[in-house]
């Protein structure tokens, strides 16, 4: 094949290979995961994640869930068009727990490359 012919060939096919390229939602957080240090038991403490939607397609958050009823999750929006961006606010109650503790938020989205996205929370809970 000629180089003129090879040309030719890859003008033609690559804009069909764009064309087929689909339009997808990219979740994006910020912060990824939080340690809220030292805190004392019976205390309820929070954090605000910012979630931004930097794909080219609406982001659905289709669930939001905990791994333990001490630990809770809002939403401001649950559909965020490209560009946009809401606030996760969530907080966790130490209860009567003692040492390292773990939870995760997991939130179910159409972002298939991220779901469901684990939010890691820590804390070293001491006594008062």
């Amino acid at each position: 094949m000629s180089a003129r012919a090879l040309l030719l060939v890859l003008l033609l096919c690559v804009p069909a290979a764009l064309q087929g390229a689909e339009a997808a939602p990219r979740l994006s957080l910020d912060p990824e995961s939080w340690d809220f240090g030292r805190t004392l038991k019976n205390r309820v403490i929070e954090k605000q994640f910012t979630l931004k939607n930097v794909g080219d397609a609406n982001l659905v958050i289709e669930k939001i869930s905990t791994t333990c009823g001490c630990a809770a999750a809002l939403l401001s929006e649950m559909t965020l068009p490209p560009g946009k961006s809401a606030v996760l606010r969530v907080t966790f109650d130490t209860r009567d727990f003692e040492g390292r503790v773990e939870r995760k938020v997991l939130l179910r989205s159409n972002d298939r490359s991220r779901d469901p996205l684990e939010i890691k929370l820590q804390a070293t809970v001491v006594p008062q």
